[in-house]
């Protein structure tokens, strides 16, 4: 029998969960609203009712489901336990790998949605064929995943590769986390608008409220407006300072970029490179690739189901002469 695993990815907006075979190919998926807002309790039965149609849909196509893996937004233990998370507060304290477990009866992991985004573009995307790399997001805030020596890295507990509370500016601008000056201050598609504010004639962004977003301004920048442009050279300003201090420790052979703001990949690309040149030794400069992300909104997918073969060490099943080539999507 053909077998899937099933990956998720949990946000404060979206729910989405996917069939994913061994090969990276999405069978089936869902996506539904969160609803956090409601509570856990209605969020948890919409949560599984999604694992419940997946599994009802592998068994009418013969595959056997035989794992779960999760990504959450915020700081995941290594057990699955969720300690923070500013988008899906009614978790906190929850640990929804063992909650999947005793629920579904399948292995189930769980951890940060930026690790698990890294976990997918190591193994199906911008990131395959490299041991070492660094997965950046950037959106709303600023996320990232640690591959070192072809693992993820989480640290002692879990918590590791928070790369958006790292200080860029000590007496910089306060951040949620109880700093000041954190590199998320500075380079997220807020920051981008903020910039742009500063830099363009009044008139050229449309009042607030809504704010515009980080689109905006790059549709500004590539109709000639010179503002606009300096705020995504600012924002790759502010990565490359960042990024400069830890290639130097690390030597990684590449950072890829993803997240919204990475739709404007190629406006932030020359400030981040003028950077990342001054503040690198040469040698690691000149072997560190700059990339951008392949699995767009399908990577927290891929992950979710990378995550469940690494941390449970799922074994591949046994292929049969029955079996023929890696199941596809249809």
């Amino acid at each position: 029998m053909k077998t899937a695993v099933i990956g998720i990815d949990i946000g404060g907006t979206n729910l989405r969960s996917a069939l994913v075979t061994a090969s990276g190919a999405i069978v089936e998926q869902r996506r539904s609203t969160s609803g956090i807002e409601t509570g856990r309790d209605r969020f948890c039965s919409r949560l599984l009712a999604s694992i419940d149609e997946l599994r009802e849909e592998a068994a009418r196509r013969g595959i056997r489901v035989h794992a779960i893996g999760a990504g959450v937004p915020g700081l995941i233990g290594r057990d699955g336990l969720i300690h923070s998370s500013v988008n899906m507060r009614p978790l906190e304290g929850l640990n929804l790998g063992s909650f999947l477990e005793e629920r579904t009866g399948l292995p189930a992991a769980c951890g940060n949605d930026a690790n698990i985004i890294a976990l997918g573009e190591q193994r199906f995307g911008a990131g395959k064929g490299l041991s070492s790399f660094l997965v950046v997001t950037i959106g709303t805030g600023l996320g990232s995943g640690l591959i070192l020596d072809n693992r993820l890295w989480t640290g002692a507990n879990g918590f590791a590769a928070e790369f958006g509370h790292v200080t860029v500016d000590p007496q910089g601008l306060p951040c949620p986390c109880g700093n000041r000056g954190c590199l998320e201050q500075y380079c997220s598609g807020g920051a981008v608008v903020r910039a742009a504010r500063e830099l363009i004639p009044a008139g050229l962004l449309a009042p607030a409220p809504p704010e515009p977003g980080a689109e905006a301004v790059a549709a500004l920048a590539r109709q000639g407006v010179a503002g606009a442009r300096t705020a995504f050279e600012r924002l790759g300003r502010w990565l490359g300072i960042a990024l400069g201090s830890l290639s130097n420790t690390l030597n990684l052979e590449a950072v890829i970029v993803g997240g919204g703001v990475a739709a404007s990949f190629d406006l932030l690309l020359p400030g981040l490179r003028a950077e990342l040149s001054q503040r690198c030794f040469p040698h690691i400069y000149d072997g560190l690739a700059i990339l951008k992300t392949e699995l767009g909104d399908d990577a927290g997918l891929l992950g979710g189901a990378a995550l469940a073969e690494e941390r449970l060490h799922v074994p591949p099943p046994p292929r049969t002469e029955d079996d023929g080539p890696s199941l596809q999507a249809p």
